[in-house]
């Protein structure tokens, strides 16, 4: 099924729905949060089951295999516009996006690139602010400031060790993921959120390719874990969360969705105690309180907006 059909025109199908209470769906909400939830396990997977010292390659398998697929499955190809848009998308989420992530996961401890993603709400505030008009209430900021400091609780130590290169990683992936994630509601993608993430993840994969041929020695063999720990990335991390994710991004407001994010630290944390046998202090549960509280008051706070977007469609 290939359609031209403007963006404007097919807004009301993904306009946010309001709930009885008058906000987002809590539907949307649990879809959309799980894909974050899964989101955590990759400093686990990473660390525990991939090759070292191949982030670029990490992420060319977890998006390309995973957007060939579900691009064979929803036989839609962009029209017009939508090709530079779905590309524009695709680095912007996936491509440059996984390659920081990697990057990151292989340079610093998880606690630490997990805090200087945390950005990424206060960014994704300030961008629908500038670019979507959604004035923010002081909620919003709240709501941003508490996860990251609620984050920073959860997951730094005394021992957490800083490497500039790593930091800057991070920071870049938090910055390109809240870019994509505004314009992709901006732009209101004519498609199914399958779709949409098909393109998205060919493009982010294609993106990332040559780098990963040119910068990277391939690995003499694969190990049954690195398969396995490949497997879950590109199936679950990358196809089914991502799709989720793409879902949210059409039915909620950018800060609801963005607040979400901040599920992915404490997904990690909780992987780590149950896995890998990781203490968790009085400290680390705290923090864990504080970003569970955040992301409610970042829902609490996109409630006007979903309201007036649903009163609109």
């Amino acid at each position: 099924m290939k359609t031209n059909q403007p963006a404007s025109s097919a807004a009301p199908q993904h306009a946010p729905r309001a709930s009885s209470a008058g906000g987002v769906a809590l539907r949307d909400i649990l879809l959309t949060g799980l894909a974050p939830a899964i989101w955590g396990s990759t400093y686990l997977v990473t660390s525990e089951w991939l090759p070292p010292g191949q982030p670029l390659l990490s992420g060319v398998i977890r998006a390309l295999p995973a957007g060939l697929a579900m691009l064979a499955f929803g036989r839609a190809l962009p029209q017009g516009s939508w090709w530079w848009r779905a590309a524009v998308l695709g680095v912007l989420n996936i491509g440059f996006f996984q390659a920081m992530l990697f990057i990151a996961a292989y340079r610093l401890p998880g606690g630490v690139a997990a805090t200087v993603g945390a950005i990424q709400p206060l960014i994704v505030v300030a961008l629908a602010w500038a670019w979507l008009g959604a004035r923010p209430r002081n909620a919003a900021w709240l709501a941003g400031v508490g996860g990251l400091l609620g984050v920073a609780l959860l997951v730094l130590g005394p021992a957490a060790r800083l490497d500039a290169i790593g930091v800057a990683a991070a920071a870049a992936g938090a910055v390109s993921m809240a870019v994509g994630t505004v314009l992709t509601r901006r732009w209101q993608p004519p498609v199914s959120p399958l779709v949409l993430t098909a393109w998205q993840l060919c493009a982010g994969g294609l993106f990332l390719l040559p780098f990963a041929l040119a910068l990277e020695p391939l690995p003499g063999q694969f190990t049954l874990a690195n398969w396995l720990g490949y497997a879950w990335l590109s199936i679950v991390g990358a196809g089914f969360s991502y799709a989720l994710w793409f879902r949210g991004v059409g039915r909620m407001p950018s800060s609801a969705v963005s607040a979400l994010g901040l599920l992915s630290p404490v997904s990690a944390t909780v992987l780590g105690f149950l896995v890998l046998g990781q203490a968790l202090t009085p400290v680390q549960a705290a923090g864990a309180l504080l970003v569970l509280a955040s992301v409610w008051l970042g829902q609490r706070a996109a409630v006007p907006a979903a309201m007036a977007r649903a009163r609109t469609a």
